[in-house]
């Protein structure tokens, strides 16, 4: 069976500074597969690389159900079933919860998974409480949501989370994951640049691990386990 989603050798660089040096990485139907490692080593970098966000590819392949994405735009990228929630967000501040959602192009949802506004509302209650709001004034916790919601309506394949619970308080965080794991259950496949191992251990089919713009281990979430060095190595946890 063909991969939803392959990574073969990816190079990427920011202008003359190159941050990856070899990503290799597949991603199933119906899988949820977590990118993680310390700050800085290019999981961001990974994904941003897949959607070609503010990065230039350099070297390696990226193909996204049997096509590749080489020389895409992002939008194109978003069109052809991918989304992406960056780390920053990228809410509009200045439009309402419901205004952030409506912004999307319609799609043709074809063989894709369905998503409208009152869907997203069910997924995250608390939007729909705050849906006259505007997104400036929303925590980060919120905006999260509502990023992560936007995102929805698009109706992607793939849906690329990166960070999604980064500086986030407990609570919040914790409700984040509880959608992310959501999500799962509706068979939805992701790819989560991830460093907490609560999410990792709730949501993860399979674990990459990154280090110096590199995978450098592969492996089921058991495996992941099964091996406390890994974890201790690659994310400095014990």
């Amino acid at each position: 069976m063909t991969a939803m989603l392959s990574i073969s050798n990816l190079h990427a660089s920011y202008g003359k500074a190159e941050a990856l040096h070899g990503i290799d990485l597949t991603v199933e139907t119906g899988e949820v597969v977590c990118l993680i490692g310390r700050n800085g080593v290019g999981k961001s970098s990974t994904m941003k690389s897949i959607v070609r966000d503010q990065i230039t590819v350099t070297g390696g392949e990226v193909v996204f159900d049997g096509a590749s994405l080489a020389g895409l735009r992002p939008y194109e990228v978003v069109r052809r079933g991918v989304g992406y929630v960056p780390e920053d967000r990228r809410v509009f501040a200045s439009l309402s919860v419901l205004e952030n959602l409506r912004v999307p192009r319609p799609v043709s949802a074809g063989d894709r998974r369905n998503w409208n506004v009152e869907q997203v509302f069910e997924l995250f209650p608390q939007l729909y409480d705050y849906r006259h709001r505007k997104a400036g004034v929303m925590s980060g916790g919120e905006q999260q949501m509502l990023s992560i919601a936007r995102s929805l309506i698009t109706c992607p394949k793939l849906l690329l989370l990166d960070e999604p619970h980064e500086g986030l308080a407990p609570k919040i965080a914790e409700e984040v994951v509880t959608a992310i794991a959501a999500l799962k259950r509706e068979g939805v496949s992701m790819v989560i640049s991830e460093q907490a191992l609560n999410t990792i251990r709730r949501c993860a089919d399979r674990v990459y691990v990154v280090d110096r713009g590199m995978t450098v281990w592969n492996g089921t979430v058991d495996g992941f386990y099964a091996d406390p060095e890994i974890a201790r190595k690659y994310l400095m946890v014990s």
